[in-house]
């Protein structure tokens, strides 16, 4: 009998499941996308149900399309948006808040006591990470402060919490009554709440925080021979397959993009822009605005971490445009409507929607478009769109070299906007580094799938992975130095405008 392996992919946006073979190709796969909501400005929040039913409904699209049962899958890797933040009544299984979304801003507050008390430097040295709104221990913080009764509950024990992961895996596996409470190091190490050392949850973050330990799942391997449980017979699969990898969404594209060896690094282009670099055993604390992170860990053998550029928005900047401003009707559109000018015409659009990211960590910041006369149109304000996307990732990568102190040579890239061939040959103009796309874009769904497999002995090692990584398309900068730096120049002008937008 052929064997597969599955990826539950849960997103910002959508939840696809996604089966691969042995050489790493997509044998079938579904997607559905889940309601963004907004309750006011700066929060972003997702019914952990609809996920919940939306990933449910994927695996048997997937199944019946692939025509497969449980039988002919050997194991199930899960990918995840990172940082946001359910909380739930262990009992019921009933989500007690919408997840708030690591986009969302409400936990400034919550940030800015913490740091007046001096609390900065425990974090940063600790869990590797900045006081910012981004990650999810705060606004666990903020849940149990703010729903009515829910201090109490929590600290009686009756609550959990996890990250999208977490709450996928015991629901899978039976939630109330047989569940399993799981996480990854990948996924605890951006929360705030693990010390990035022993890959423990540390009692003094908690406590910092006023977060009950007894909320939090246990930390296992980001590919565990273990197995975190079996799914049901009665869930989605209808069988019993072993869920065995675990990988926050930007982990998984590192796997998925064979950075294996320090010194290797890879940009994803999805909601936001994620770029890790492979740092290997060694923590490297970042002087210039970066986060350390948990790159993954593979069964019993030491983690590997990673250096880490998050950017807000990436892919949500061309929905932005399509759902608000109404000025594309879909985001291959912006492709073709980018390229009906010969440059942004010195228009700029920061999309600081949510404040600003790496490396500059400023949750007062908000978007700006600027350089506008009547001579821009929409395939200007489209092309700078694309282009803030472009300039967000040159920060991010200068500063990555900073730390490094090696200058990357190449950048794999990965995610749904790399099918945009102008948006690449933009990031290779704009950085004036060499751009490579694999074969297998969505390299998020097969790093999770390679973490499972790794783990059942379905591929035996690094290099049966390696094997299977090919190249699509590779883009070399096309402008000069002069015209890289003007437009670079541009763009750290339109930045400073963004920010002290929001009064503290």
């Amino acid at each position: 009998m052929t064997k597969y392996v599955g990826a539950i992919d849960s997103g910002t946006t959508s939840t696809r499941f996604m089966l691969f073979n042995h050489s790493g190709s997509v044998v079938a796969y579904s997607q559905q996308e889940h309601e963004q909501i907004f309750p006011r400005s700066g929060w972003v929040e997702h019914d952990p149900a609809e996920i919940w039913q939306r990933t449910q409904e994927v695996i048997r699209a997937t199944l019946d399309k692939a025509n497969v049962s449980a039988a002919h899958i050997a194991a199930i890797g899960i990918t995840n948006q990172r940082e946001t933040a359910i909380l739930w009544d262990k009992h019921t299984g009933e989500p007690v808040h919408n997840a708030i979304v690591w986009q969302d801003t409400r936990t400034d507050r919550i940030c800015k006591e913490l740091a007046d008390a001096g609390h900065t430097e425990t974090f940063f040295r600790k869990a590797g990470l900045p006081l910012a709104t981004y990650f999810a221990g705060p606004k666990v913080r903020w849940l149990l402060d703010n729903v009515d009764g829910l201090r109490a509950r929590a600290e009686a024990g009756d609550i959990l919490f996890g990250t999208v992961d977490s709450w996928l895996i015991w629901n899978l596996t039976g939630g109330p009554a047989t569940g399993k409470h799981i996480t990854d190091p990948t996924n605890a190490s951006r929360t705030m709440l693990m010390d990035l050392e022993t890959l423990a949850w540390d009692d003094e973050l908690l406590a910092i925080l006023q977060i009950p330990r007894s909320l939090l799942p246990e930390i296992r391997p980001s590919s565990d021979p273990r197995f975190y449980g079996m799914t049901r017979t009665d869930g989605p699969f209808g069988g019993q397959i072993p869920i065995c990898g675990d990988l926050g969404d930007q982990q998984a594209a590192t796997v998925g993009q064979n950075c294996f060896a320090p010194g290797e690094a890879k940009n994803t282009y999805g909601t936001g822009c994620f770029m890790l670099l492979n740092t290997g055993a060694e923590i490297v604390h970042s002087q210039n605005g970066l986060l350390t992170t948990v790159c993954y860990q593979l069964g019993d053998a030491p983690p590997v971490y990673a250096l880490e550029g998050s950017i807000a928005m990436a892919g949500a900047t061309i929905q932005w445009l399509r759902d608000n401003l109404h000025l594309i009707q879909n985001a291959a559109e912006s492709e073709t409507i980018a390229q009906s000018v010969e440059d942004a015409g010195g228009c700029y659009l920061v999309p600081a929607f949510s404040g600003l990211y790496a490396p500059y960590w400023r949750s007062d910041a908000r978007g700006v478009l600027v350089g506008l006369t009547r001579y821009i149109n929409r395939g200007h304000i489209v092309r700078a769109a694309l282009e803030s996307i472009c300039y967000q990732t040159r920060e991010v990568l200068e500063a990555m070299n900073a730390d490094s102190g090696v200058p990357l040579k190449v950048l794999k890239v990965d995610g749904g906007a790399t099918a945009n061939n102008f948006l690449m040959q933009l990031q290779a103009d704009i950085l004036g580094t060499e751009v490579i796309r694999p074969v297998v874009a969505e390299t998020t769904s097969l790093g999770a799938a390679y973490a499972a497999g790794l783990a059942v002995g379905y591929w035996e090692s690094l290099d049966a992975l390696r094997d299977n990584w090919q190249v699509d398309r590779r883009w070399q900068p096309r402008i000069d130095d002069a015209q890289r730096e003007s437009g670079f120049a541009g763009w750290k002008k339109a930045v400073e405008r963004t920010l002290d937008w929001v009064e503290p």
